[in-house]
């Protein structure tokens, strides 16, 4: 039987950052994989070109019951540090808004920069070898695998979560976590579009694909990006931020112009020009079938210098605090992440080890850490992967 000093599960961000790091270690190391090719969602991400970390990034700009967990790895494996290795490889890199930072090239570029590291590593990696079970012994794990069993002394799960299952993601963590006892915190979609019930899809039908910037809130959670109309809902960077944050049964406030003081703006536009339709003032204002939309909605018509101050208010409701309760999200299907996962309460911050399981790792996406839209996830599969990869 082969025996390694560590196995890692999923040959993803934060599986290959670990094996990487353990390989160069001086520690044995396989990784292996059910997918036909490593990296799936790198290759995807950030439109081919992947969006592979952040440079503000925090520990505030992330979720989990424990926001303190991440700290330790985040603060270990910085942003910097990324960027660094991925100078060091000669890959080409531009920054786009808010610190997020994308290849010049092809996303396949970090993908083969983690396969470098590996191999520099002396790590052994496996595709399209699928888990048949584990078995924990008094030195470690074995792991039956469709060529035959494997052991190996540390086991480090990094499978991800449930997001785009079509990418080949399952709930393969939490079954392990089942078997061993850990506790899971309740998975859900993050970072997903959500959806309308059929009376507001219909009232809405007219601006599918239409963008404005937005300020979307939920409570005192408040992102500004792009908001996108769509034939099920909304999309765009700003809700699938809120997403995260938003439960069904929940409201959002939306200010549709958030660089205008609204009230003021309507006031100077019937200052200049009194005889100027409602809609048409609007118009400069929105996109035209977003203007439509708001005087539709609130009933106010004909021109600027009849408006008086319930119109006015209603104008500005309707365009500044746009009030809006989604009745669900678009799920797995479409979500770039899973919320929740392996309960940070039973993981070691500083290594990823479960506690009460010697050898036993989760890192990346299935620990109950996730990370805000833009490079942040990325961040800590770098981060949380190194931080195994240095203790197995």
């Amino acid at each position: 039987m082969r025996s390694f000093d560590v196995i890692v599960i999923g040959a993803g961000a934060a599986g290959m950052m670990c094996a990487a790091t353990a390989g160069q270690r001086g520690r044995s190391v396989l990784i292996i994989d059910h997918a036909e090719a490593p990296g799936k969602k790198i290759r995807i991400s950030g439109g081919g070109r992947c969006n592979f970390t952040n440079i503000h990034t925090t520990p505030q700009s992330f979720l989990s019951q424990n926001p303190k967990f991440a700290i330790s790895a985040l603060r270990r494996y910085r942003p910097a540090d990324f960027i660094a290795l991925v100078e060091r490889h000669g890959i080409a890199y531009h920054e786009k808004t808010l610190g997020q930072l994308f290849c010049d090239g092809s996303a396949r570029q970090v993908i083969d920069m983690l396969l470098e590291e590996m191999r520099i590593g002396g790590v052994t990696l496996e595709l399209g070898s699928s888990v048949e079970s584990i078995e924990p012994t008094d030195s470690g794990f074995v792991l039956r695998l469709p060529d035959g069993p494997v052991a190996g002394a540390s086991l480090v799960i990094a499978t991800g979560g449930k997001s785009i299952p079509k990418m080949g993601a399952t709930g393969f963590a939490y079954q392990v976590a089942a078997q061993f006892g850990v506790p899971v915190v309740e998975p859900r979609p993050g970072l997903v579009p959500l959806t309308f019930e059929p009376g507001m899809l219909e009232r809405l039908r007219p601006l599918a694909g239409v963008s404005v910037d937005a300020r979307v809130c939920h409570g005192k959670t408040a992102f500004r990006e792009g908001l996108l109309f769509t034939h099920r809902g909304l999309s765009g960077p700003s809700i699938l931020q809120i997403s995260s944050y938003w439960r069904e049964g929940d409201a959002l406030a939306v200010d549709l112009a958030p660089r205008t003081d609204t009230g003021q703006w309507l006031a100077e536009a019937r200052a200049r020009n009194g005889r100027q339709s409602i809609l048409n003032a609007l118009s400069e204002l929105l996109p035209r079938r977003v203007a439509e939309l708001v005087v539709t909605e609130t009933g106010v018509s004909g021109n600027l210098a009849d408006m008086d101050r319930k119109a006015m208010e209603a104008i500005i409701a309707a365009v500044s605090g746009w009030r809006i309760k989604p009745v669900g999200s678009e799920g797995y299907r479409t979500a770039e992440v899973t919320l929740g996962g392996i309960d940070t309460a039973a993981l070691s911050s500083t290594d990823m080890r479960v506690k009460a399981v010697p050898g036993l790792y989760f890192i990346g996406e299935a620990v109950d850490v996730t990370g805000w839209l833009g490079g942040y996830n990325f961040q800590w599969a770098w981060a949380s992967g190194r931080a195994a990869g240095l203790a197995v």
